[in-house]
């Protein structure tokens, strides 16, 4: 050991679990240098954007051998000391390096160790001819009138900012705009309200009224609140008024979303209804975008966010309340990298915060039942739709024997027509995108499989093309069999671009909007098709998971499930809530107005458990049947795993390296350890997978276990000839 005066103990982002030492800058008083501030480092042969942790006087490296910070980034950290309290708990608990956790909390421009500067922003206002003007007008300039059309739905200057993360090209139209005096610029909000007002709120109901009272009640403390509410409820109505209550108490509010989809629609029920400044932040920004909603947040510019996972980390100068809209997403649990659960952390940062943490949804993750059961959140119950909505009527139609024109038994076109007839729209979920998930060879039998994993390629006519959905890679449909070289190849199965193609044949005359992540990839494309079908433009919606939460379509009575069976077998345990859960989610889109909605869910298994249960009883006897199960098999939430995945390109290193490390571990009672095993997808973008399962009956016993595995796999010879990765409280053990 070498004693030395000021010694910056340093966290950098790589997947090291130590920190570094360096020593202070020459020209600077280390005693001004706080932890959390962004500092330059020289590191290998470059330099990295590290963190300052803390100020030591030793260190185990000669003073001689320590280098000197480059630069110091930041006066003042820009993480609040319970920020950083949070940061450092998170890397406990996920037994993640802190550099890297450190790094997931800030934008990636900060990260890249830019200047935490906000840039001074252009605002677009419409003039009093510009507010007055029809859109209808420029009908034959599109792009001027879907942004004449924006601007007149916002009621304050609008920044360039929110124009880009909604518009695509929008610049060329704003000038032309701009030309003809509907538009001019303004350097800064002039006419932005600094007020709070409010357009008129609804009346409540009594449960609604009930459930506002009850959050609001708690604002100044920490308690967390389930807000289970069937599908039509008025959670978001919940939502905005307990907001409120938070703004007139001149705090922000943070709002977590699962998906950049649900983003745009949110925002704007958001801006019609609060004068405050809003901003969003999700991967489809811009990083400079990002940083300034980060910045703006940081700085107290904003009021409130509206943001996807990443989003949870920003900090806030006067936290208020945190919101989770369907906490029971799996989008909530990050799958690469840092894994961390954006509804865990949330608690725990509403606890350090000391502000309550609202989490919303119709169908609530056992974890959050249970810790209702337990007393550590608190129920508030919306068990009626709001207005004069009525529930759906979901029925079972058995498709065992019965004739099927691309997935579409006779009765259900036949209730398709009926519905179209009384001028109602039709809503079709498949979650399976491309054209068919196989390629078979009717003549010998071969499949089309990718060669880096275990998985068909899948068909994808439109692009003639064949795609793996696990790894992307792509090749040209193939003209004839490769194997016996006369065989047919024909297309196997369902999938959303299949089913578009049958829906024009069948409903010639009528209008089909599809709706998965190949279609709506550009900017705009999916906020345009949710206005066509609201403005009554389109007759049948077709689509994959990102329909199935939150999007409201008054005119959609029929909602129909092509294939429910496939989620009704599967090894994971989690499978059956997370089928439960999208049923009910799916089923919520029909008969959100006066017009009552009909459910339909194609099976061939008409009498499983979880299909009766959910029709007849509904989510909330399913969820205790479910958590009566899992605690007869000791599955959590009355157990508490941990999931070591190891993957490599040579077959035989991931289960050497398990073997190397089952040598290294000592026996322990108190957690089992099951595996390692293949993992269900045991080859994956040509990487080889294995995986161990660790399971306790208390969390402080897997973590002591933890705590002592984390070294043992650093000094494993193999370590770096393999990927390796933990996952605490795993949602998905592919």
């Amino acid at each position: 050991m070498r004693s030395h005066l000021y010694i910056l103990k340093v966290a950098i982002p790589v997947p090291v679990y130590r920190l570094f030492d360096y020593l202070p800058p020459l020209d600077l008083d280390p005693k001004t240098l706080k932890p959390g501030i962004r500092l330059t480092v020289p590191f290998g042969k470059g330099q990295k954007t590290a963190f300052l942790i803390g100020i030591d006087s030793n260190s185990e490296v000669l003073s001689a051998k320590l280098k000197r910070i480059e630069a110091v980034l930041d006066e003042r950290p820009l993480l609040s000391d319970r920020d950083l309290s949070l940061l450092h708990w998170a890397a406990r608990y996920y037994h993640h390096p802190l550099g890297e956790v450190f790094s997931a909390a800030f934008p990636v421009a900060l990260r890249q160790g830019k200047p935490a500067t906000i840039k001074a922003e252009k605002f677009y206002v419409l003039t009093e001819k510009g507010r007055l003007l029809n859109p209808e007008q420029l009908r034959r300039a599109p792009k001027q009138q879907q942004l004449l059309y924006q601007l007149q739905t916002e009621r304050d200057a609008v920044p360039a900012s929110r124009l880009n993360a909604i518009l695509e090209n929008w610049r060329p139209a704003a000038k032309a705009l701009q030309d003809k005096q509907l538009l001019r610029l303004e350097g800064a909000a002039a006419n932005a309200t600094t007020h709070l007002t409010f357009n008129s709120q609804l009346h409540p109901n009594p449960l609604q009224q009930e459930a506002i009272e009850q959050v609001v009640c708690a604002l100044s403390r920490f308690e967390v609140f389930l807000l289970e509410g069937v599908t039509g409820s008025g959670k978001t109505e919940v939502y905005m008024q307990v907001i409120r209550s938070v703004l007139e108490r001149g705090l922000q509010v943070l709002v977590l979303l699962p998906e950049i989809t649900l983003t745009p629609q949110l925002e704007q029920r958001f801006r019609q209804r609060f004068a405050v400044p809003i901003t969003v932040s999700h991967s489809k920004l811009t990083d400079i975008q990002r940083q300034q909603a980060w910045l703006g947040m940081q700085r107290g510019d904003y009021a409130i966010m509206l943001g996807t996972r990443s989003a949870l980390f920003t900090p806030l100068a006067r936290p208020g309340l945190i919101i989770l809209d369907e906490e029971h997403d799996a989008s909530f649990k990050q799958q690469e990298g840092f894994r961390f659960s954006a509804r865990d952390v949330a608690v725990v940062r509403g606890k350090l915060l000391n502000v309550p943490v609202l989490l919303g949804t119709a169908t609530p993750s056992l974890e959050s039942v249970y810790n209702v059961e337990q007393g550590r959140y608190r129920l508030l119950h919306l068990t009626e739709r709001a207005g004069n909505a009525a529930p759906p009527k979901m029925l079972l139609l058995d498709i065992r024997n019965k004739r099927m024109q691309e997935g579409l038994s006779e009765s259900l076109i036949a209730e398709m027509h009926k519905t179209l007839a009384k001028n109602e729209q039709v809503l079709l979920f498949l979650n399976r995108r491309g054209f068919a998930p196989t390629l078979i060879c009717h003549g010998c039998g071969w499949v089309a499989r990718c060669r880096r994993c275990e998985a068909n390629m899948v068909v994808h006519y439109d692009e003639s093309l064949l795609r793996c959905h696990h790894c992307g890679s792509e090749q040209r449909l193939l003209p004839q069999c490769p194997e016996c070289e006369t065989g047919q190849l024909t297309p196997l199965g369902l999938g959303t671009e299949r089913v578009e193609k049958a829906l024009a044949q069948l409903f010639p005359g009528r209008s089909v909007i599809r709706l998965d992540r190949d279609t709506t990839q550009r900017k705009g494309v999916l906020e345009d098709a949710l206005d066509r079908i609201n403005r009554g433009e389109v007759d049948i919606v077709l689509g994959t998971q990102m329909l199935a939460k939150g999007h409201h379509f008054p005119n959609v009575t029929l909602v129909v499930m092509l294939e429910v069976d496939s989620g009704l077998f599967s090894i994971d345990f989690h499978a059956s809530e997370k089928l439960a859960q999208m049923i009910v989610q799916v089923s919520g889109r029909a008969g959100r107005a006066e017009k009552p909605g009909r459910v339909i869910l194609q099976t061939r298994k008409p009498d499983h458990p979880l299909l009766t249960t959910l029709i007849k009883e509904g989510y909330g006897r399913f969820a205790r049947s479910a958590l009566a199960e899992r605690r007869l098999a000791e599955l959590p939430p009355y157990s508490f795993q941990a999931l070591l995945r190891v993957e490599a390109t040579d077959s035989a290193a991931p289960l050497q390296f398990f073997e190397q490390l089952m040598q290294a571990v000592e026996p322990n009672r108190t957690v089992r350890m099951l595996g390692p095993v293949p993992a269900p997808m045991s080859r994956r973008a040509g990487r080889y997978r294995y995986q161990l399962l660790l399971q306790s009956a208390t969390r402080p016993e897997l973590h002591r276990f933890l705590d002592k595995l984390m070294p043992l796999i650093a000094g494993l010879k193999l370590t770096r000839k393999v990927r390796w990765s933990l996952d605490v409280d795993p949602v998905d053990l592919y």
